[in-house]
């Protein structure tokens, strides 16, 4: 597994990362016991993957401590995030963050959190984050209780990146977490000249989260666009949604697609996926393993998709509804 180095925090991590998060939570959401839960992190650790990103909201830090037990502290990283409101736009309080970041210290076992995170800004939210939150944060940095403090967006409350984009021109944040898909790319004009200019490191989600690994749902999604004018009618007419990009030098499916696409962009360090599936990690180690998919396939993705926005993010749903949306689906 190929190593970098997360922007200007200069820690050194794969280029995959394993999420704990998402709509399977290591497995959790999905039938697993802690202890496959905490199976997966072990073996994400022994296929090469270095970086680990939970939650408090996930409900899955003790997991991941678990499963990194007994690996000495300094050959992974541990990124963690609390949220700044709630789904109903209540705000968390600064006392609210501060004991979470307490507890978050504690269930990780550790003293020192590698990178910790703002979870789920977005224009609304955003002084609250930056003017209240972030300040005390800086304190308990000042502490030691963390090293770098990073910023999620809620992808699908800020679709423009407005959130993240403000912050780094504000250089606030050493590292980010962003939407970015081989559908969904405009980050490429918001976010990422401005990370490379200020060498802020980058978390990419959504990679191949909701579509590439549910062909009948991306082939409808397809139609829909190209019905609007959106898309060519070709593309919705394929026997196999994109099936272009499946081919002897290029991928052998979409999420092998979708990985290498999000990997190779300029400015994106990390590619984050989630599991609770042995082989599908196995599977999504090797694909992120492999080299760049050819120029003419990312180019035509460029040429079709470069202008969307927000594609594949869903923005009328939640992440808890996604999750459960795709919470028995398997990738």
């Amino acid at each position: 597994m190929e190593r970098i180095a997360l922007g200007r925090t200069n820690l050194e991590v794969s280029v995959a990362g394993l999420g704990a998060g998402g709509g399977v939570q290591l497995g959790l959401r999905n039938g697993a016991n802690e202890d496959q839960a905490a199976g997966i992190v072990r073996l994400a650790f022994d296929q090469g993957i270095n970086l680990f990103d939970t939650a408090k909201g996930y409900g899955t830090e003790g997991v991941v401590a678990a499963g990194l037990k007994g690996i000495p502290r300094d050959q992974y990283v541990i990124s963690t995030k609390h949220s700044v409101d709630r789904q109903d736009r209540t705000l968390i309080t600064v006392d609210q963050v501060l004991a979470g970041l307490d507890n978050s210290l504690r269930a990780l076992g550790t003293d020192c959190i590698d990178i910790y995170q703002l979870h789920g800004i977005d224009p609304v939210n955003y002084a609250h984050a930056t003017k209240t939150v972030m300040p005390a944060l800086l304190k308990e940095r000042e502490k030691g209780k963390f090293r770098f403090l990073g910023a999620t967006e809620f992808a699908q409350r800020d679709l423009d990146h407005l959130a993240l984009a403000q912050g780094m021109d504000e250089d606030l944040f050493d590292v980010i977490m962003l939407a970015f898909s081989m559908v969904n790319q405009n980050a490429r004009l918001s976010v990422f000249p401005r990370a490379m200019a200020s060498d802020i490191g980058t978390l990419i989600m959504f990679a191949s989260r909701n579509l590439f690994g549910y062909p009948e749902r991306l082939k409808r999604e397809l139609g829909k666009l190209a019905g609007q004018g959106e898309l060519p009618d070709w593309l919705a007419g394929e026997a196999e949604p994109l099936e272009f990009l499946i081919h002897e030098a290029g991928a052998e499916n979409l999420v092998d697609a979708a990985y290498r696409y999000a990997r190779d962009e300029a400015g994106a360090h990390v590619v984050l996926f989630g599991t609770g599936n042995p082989s599908h990690l196995r599977a999504n180690v090797d694909y992120l393993s492999r080299p760049p998919l050819p120029a003419a396939d990312r180019a035509k993705l460029e040429q079709l998709f470069g202008k969307l926005v927000g594609f594949g993010v869903e923005p009328g749903m939640t992440h808890a509804q996604i999750e459960t949306d795709l919470a028995g689906a398997s990738p």
